[in-house]
Order: structure tokens, then sequence, then C-alpha cells
């Protein structure tokens, strides 16, 4: 590790780390991350203003993650960034504990908020208890209240932020032989990874065994209640797969630093150091796309934002009243009942399904025709949500 300069001044290494154009690959790749996490996760905000579908709950608790992993994008890339164009640290200290600081709160706070999500998804699933908005706005005050907690401490004198050994970027010192230090080091791994990593599993264990143990039961096994599975299981791979892939990202970070603090320092030189910091950073641009990807309201919201006249047409279609056609309307679906029964059409047009209950088979499927017949046939038309 090179020590900061006490004085506050800049600070430059002697010596490049790497050559120039490894540098200017990283410059490329953090400067890819920053904007795609800062477009990505301003657009989620943007849609949960937005639409008052999207505010529920659970994703206030998503927004905070959004929040968190934009704050990253703002503050934890642009000194990297710097440094990458200068192939040095090139800010003083007080930027360089902030820098450590602002990654490891955003960082905390992402993870802490996915283990509250598999939280709330196990006590509904399991429990069949819905949370509500007080209870997320106290999950999300305790979140960043534990936090804090585990960020101010190295502030305090228990560890401290500086310089890591690619040179740069700021983090804990990992490094550090104090047992203070290496106590710090000890119980923020726990405290910050492997506890949260193990709740999860925990949640997420207990509700696969539940939605198996339901799929058991045949006396269950209802429209409705299948429905209600259904949602369940792709809401619970949602954030699943956005828990993987924090972890698949985070992981190889948290490796190194442990090989740092408790294995063999020598073994870890700056570009097997830069490899997984960068890697981790890169776990704010991917929330946003995995809710593309499986979530159903968010796509739907995501269309009607950006497309406007789309959104105008179909509100235009929704007020207006069922009127004649200049299209022929196509009967598709016949139905087979008794004759002392009326015949059952489900028929279509571009804007809208229409089923006719006629009392005659052969009863011309025109909607002028069925409108002035309306005492021989009845008209229900659905029109798309």
């Amino acid at each position: 590790m090179t020590p900061l300069n006490d004085t506050g001044t800049r600070m430059h290494a002697d010596t490049s780390l790497f050559p120039v154009g490894t540098y200017k690959v990283l410059a490329i790749s953090i400067g890819i991350i920053g904007v795609l996490g800062f477009c990505n996760n301003l657009l989620v905000l943007a849609l949960y203003y937005r639409f008052k579908r999207l505010r529920t709950p659970t994703n206030l608790l998503l927004v905070n993650i959004s929040v968190s992993d934009l704050l990253v994008s703002v503050f934890g890339t642009n000194f990297t960034l710097v440094s990458c164009l200068e192939h040095t640290w090139v800010w003083d200290t007080t930027t360089c504990v902030w820098d450590g600081f602002s990654n490891s709160l955003f960082g905390i706070v992402s993870i802490m908020t996915l283990c509250a999500l598999a939280y709330e998804r196990y006590i509904r699933v399991v429990h069949a208890k819905v949370i509500d908005f007080p209870w997320a706005w106290k999950a999300i005050m305790h979140i960043w209240l534990y936090s804090l907690a585990w960020t101010v401490a190295p502030l305090l004198g228990w560890n401290r932020y500086t310089l890591e050994i690619h040179q740069l970027g700021c983090s804990l010192d990992w490094a550090s032989e104090d047992p203070n230090d290496a106590s710090f080091i000890l119980f923020f791994l726990l405290a910050c990874f492997f506890v949260p990593v193990g709740i999860m599993a925990y949640c997420y264990g207990n509700i696969l065994y539940t939605v198996h143990m339901l799929r058991s039961i045949e006396d269950l096994q209802t429209v409705h209640i299948i429905k209600v599975l259904r949602y369940e299981k792709k809401l619970a791979a949602m954030f699943l797969m956005m828990i993987f892939c924090y972890l698949v990202c985070w992981t190889p970070h948290v490796v190194v630093s442990m090989l740092v603090a408790f294995g063999n320092q020598n073994a870890v030189s700056p570009t097997v150091a830069i490899v997984p910091s960068f890697f981790a950073k890169s776990s704010t641009a991917y929330n946003p796309i995995i809710y593309g990807f499986m979530s159903r309201k968010f796509r739907r919201c995501l269309l009607q934002l950006l497309c406007f006249r789309l959104a105008h047409l179909k509100c235009s279609i929704k007020d207006h009243p069922l009127t004649c056609s200049s299209q022929p309307v196509r009967p598709i679906v016949m139905s087979q009942s008794r004759d002392d029964r009326p015949k059952k059409r489900v028929t279509f047009n571009s804007s809208s399904i229409v089923f006719f209950i006629a009392s005659n088979e052969t009863d011309p499927p025109d909607i002028s025709y069925k409108y002035r017949e309306a005492s021989e046939t009845n008209v229900i038309q659905v029109r798309p949500l």
C-alpha cells in the first residue's frame, strides 16, 4: 500500500503500475460503468415517480438500491476515471477518504437492501404476510443507519481509508497488521457480507421449499392459487437473479481483500487487485436491466414512458365507446352449446375483442347489425388494458 500524504497535497506515484494502453482500457471501462449506472438507475427513479402503479412497498426497496447505485455512479467512479486518465491517484487525502467511505457505504446499503428483499419474499410466501409502506420505510432507515455505523467506524480510528494497491481508488486498509485494524476487517466481513448472504440463502431456501410443497397439494390447485404461485415465483426469481449477480460481482473483490488481510500480500499484484475492484463497481448498472427483462410491469411502464404516442393511442381507444368498424369482424371461436342454449362467438377487430351471444348460429358477425338487433343478441366488448 502506498501511504497517503498527511499534508493534504496531491499525491502521485513514482512510477506507473500499468502500461499506457491498460490505463486507456480501464478509463473506458470505468466510464462506461459510470454512464450506464447513472442512466439506468435514474430511469428507475423516473419510472417510480411517474407511475403510481409502481409505488409499492417492495418497489420502494428496489428504489433504495437504485439510489445507492446512482450515488456510486456519481461519487464512486469520477475520481477513479480521472486517476486512470492521469495514470495514478491525483487527489488529496480528504478525497481519498471520501472515495473509500462512499464506496463502502453505498455497497453495504445495496447488499443489506437485497437482504431485506429476500426477507420480504420470505414472510410473504412462507408466512403469508404482506409488508406495508411503514415497514419498508423503517427497513430503509435501519439499512442506512447500519451502513453508516460500519463506514463511520474507520473515521473514528477503527481501521482507516487508504489508497488501494492499484493506486486508482481508495478503500479500507486491508493490509494493516495492527490487531485493532485486523479485528475491524474480520467483523466487517462477517457483518456486511457473510451474515447477509447467509440470511438470503436461508430465506430463499424456505421459499423454494414452500412453493414446492404448495404445488404438491392437489386440493390447492385452483386457477387463483396457480396464478399466485406463478407470480410469486417470478418475483422471487427476479430478486434471486439480482442477488446472484451482486454476489458474482462482489465475491472476487471480497476474496482478494481477504487474501490481502489474512493471506500472502505479495500474491496480490496491482493487476490482480484492479480487475475485481472494477468488476464490483459494475454491479451498479445491471439491476435496472434485470427489472426490464423479468418484470412485466416495469416493461409496460418503460414502454409507456418512452412511447408517448403509443400511450396516447391506448388512452384514446379506452375512452371511446364501441363504434362501427370499417374492417370486417371475423369470428375465430364458436361454442359447441346445446340447441336449447344461445350460441356464443368470440370475434375481434383491430382495437378490441367482442363477444357475441346470439340465438341463431347463422347470424352475421357484423357490429352494426348486432346493434340493430340488440333484442336478439347481446354484445360484450373487452378492450385491452
